[in-house]
């Protein structure tokens, strides 16, 4: 099994609802994002998948949260704009680049890393069993 990692940064503001303490408020952060993929074997050239393309499907993803209000995403409209929330939304869109656009199964998503702050960080991938 190969595993393909690329990460891309955007800055953001947000704030959670409901919730009691300094994140109530609007603030913002410098968010890291990692995405790493999964694949099976390698192409004719030795790849298990191009860097520019994986880092071509995040770079599209990032642009829809790059300095936004996440509470004003539309992906934000009905949950909190929290670190976990965000790397399932990012899991979910670059999942739809993968399918729709490499179409082979040697090639998965495994995991999107959020990071909030330097230390700290949420990860999202799909429980094994679903795979």
């Amino acid at each position: 099994m190969y595993y393909v990692t690329v990460t891309g940064n955007i800055s953001a503001s947000h704030h959670l609802r409901g919730y009691q303490g300094k994140c109530e408020n609007i603030h913002g952060h410098n968010y890291k994002v990692e995405v790493t993929i999964r694949a099976t074997g390698l192409d004719d050239t030795g790849l298990a998948l191009d860097f520019g393309i994986l880092k071509a499907f995040v770079r599209e993803v990032m642009e829809r949260f790059d300095h936004k209000d996440l509470n004003s995403c539309e992906e934000f409209s009905q949950v909190n704009p929290s670190s976990e929330n965000l790397a399932r939304t990012i899991f979910s869109l670059i999942q739809e680049k993968i399918s729709a656009r490499l179409q082979t199964a040697d090639i998965s998503l495994d995991k999107v890393k959020v990071w909030e702050t330097e230390g700290n960080f949420v990860t999202y991938r799909l429980d094994p069993e679903q795979n």
